[in-house]
């Protein structure tokens, strides 16, 4: 465990008051499922959404919060509507969101995934509040830019991702100069025992039907690709301060051991628990307490095995292709993830294989190299000038990587 990554142990407060960063999502539905059960503890601040008023008006009033943000400024009538009379105060637009982030809070969940929850999580960071970390575009966009930041505010960064959360969990462990290799599990997604002829035919629907996690459609479909896990090693690089070289990945079709760490003297400490982000939530939540989470109870008798096994980078190259942009180091990583998050959006729309997503993202790859687009970004306006380059990349080459389905 790096300083960085937690430079200090904070007392467990009376009250905390916290901020959702995407509370309308995934993760935060199951954030605010764990508020609700504690209620004494802990006091909303600021909520923010993309465009969904009725669900953010809702939790608004519910929580009491003092701020209320959406992220589509077209809604802002809608909302200012929806909450009159509450006293809550409500904003709109991209720079509102980032104004959320800042608003005084003990601890921010950064719950907006893509590249566009990048300023936003900055601004939390750069007052040195605790962050619960799920958006992965941070790291992977602007993996050193983000930690000189949180080194440089004295903030704490709490990994929300089960697998970062198991090695954050794990690395307590030993020291840090103990660790020979960390591991990262991957479920294999729904299609993992199916042929590369069978892949050529998934559809969005069949992509969206994870064996084990409930999860939104862009991370869903990255866990079906295993790109997620790719994001996932980058992330670890980051967070732990850890070379490429001992982060491992292993296919867990069970999802119950979720992290292990491999130390020095041959020990290897893993985190388990049931497949629920409610668990992970709930350590950074109360963290460094813990608290009860109704989750399902792990039952290893009634599970009977666990398995494990390499993960196969010919069916499904998007794993290979993200342990080479973290290799390649620079703005590879931010190149790849906006390529990613383009090809993921034509697949769900029909535009783009299933098949072909890493070869887009391996396309958009190349050329960036050609181009030049290589200087790791300094500033979170210079990921974002990147991201957006990457993008059109992708969307120039998209044409012709589909003409080349095979």
């Amino acid at each position: 465990m790096t300083a960085s990554v937690a430079p200090k142990l904070l007392p467990a407060a009376e009250e905390r008051t916290v901020t959702l960063l995407g509370a309308t999502g995934s993760i935060g539905a199951s954030t605010i499922d764990l508020l609700r059960r504690d209620r004494r503890r802990y006091r909303v601040a600021a909520l923010t959404a993309g465009r969904n008023v009725p669900a953010l008006a809702q939790l608004a009033r519910e929580f009491n919060a003092r701020l209320a943000v959406v992220a589509d400024p077209a809604v802002f009538a809608d909302l200012k509507a929806a909450l009159s009379g509450s006293g809550v105060q409500v904003a709109a637009g991209p720079d509102a969101i980032v104004e959320a982030a800042s608003y005084p809070a003990d601890w921010v969940m950064a719950g907006i995934s893509g590249a566009v929850g990048l300023k936003s999580t900055l601004a939390a960071v750069e007052r040195g509040a605790t962050v619960a970390l799920a958006n992965k575009e941070c790291l992977v966009c602007a993996g050193g830019l983000f930690m000189r930041h949180v080194a440089a505010a004295g903030a704490t960064v709490l990994p929300v991702d089960s697998e970062h959360n198991a090695l954050f969990q794990a690395l307590a462990a030993g020291e840090r100069d103990e660790v020979r290799r960390v591991i990262l599990t991957a479920s294999g997604g729904p299609f993992r025992t199916w042929s590369r002829e069978q892949l050529k035919s998934v559809t969005p629907e069949q992509a969206l039907r994870h064996p084990n996690w409930s999860m939104g459609p862009k991370v869903t479909v990255d866990s079906a690709t295993l790109m997620n896990k790719g994001l996932e090693l980058i992330e670890a690089h980051h967070l732990f301060g850890l070379p490429p070289e001992q982060i491992d990945v292993l296919v867990h079709p069970q999802s119950v051991v979720h992290g292990m760490v491999e130390f020095q003297d041959g020990s290897v400490v893993a985190q388990l628990g049931a497949p629920d982000m409610r668990i992970p939530i709930a350590h950074c939540l109360a963290w460094p307490q813990r608290m009860a989470v109704p989750a399902s109870r792990l039952d290893l008798a009634q599970l009977g095995s666990l398995t494990f096994e390499q993960p196969d980078l010919a069916r499904f190259p998007a794993l290979a292709l993200a342990r080479q942009a973290l290799e390649a180091g620079g703005a590879a990583p931010t190149v790849l993830n906006a390529a990613n998050e383009v090809a993921v959006a034509e697949f769900m729309t029909g535009g783009l294989g299933f098949a072909e997503i890493p070869r887009l993202v391996e396309a958009v790859l190349a050329a960036a190299d050609r181009e030049g687009l290589t200087s790791e970004p300094d500033t979170a306006d210079a990921a974002v000038a990147i991201d957006h380059v990457a993008r059109t990349l992708a969307r120039d080459l998209l044409p012709e990587v589909a003409a080349n389905a095979h």
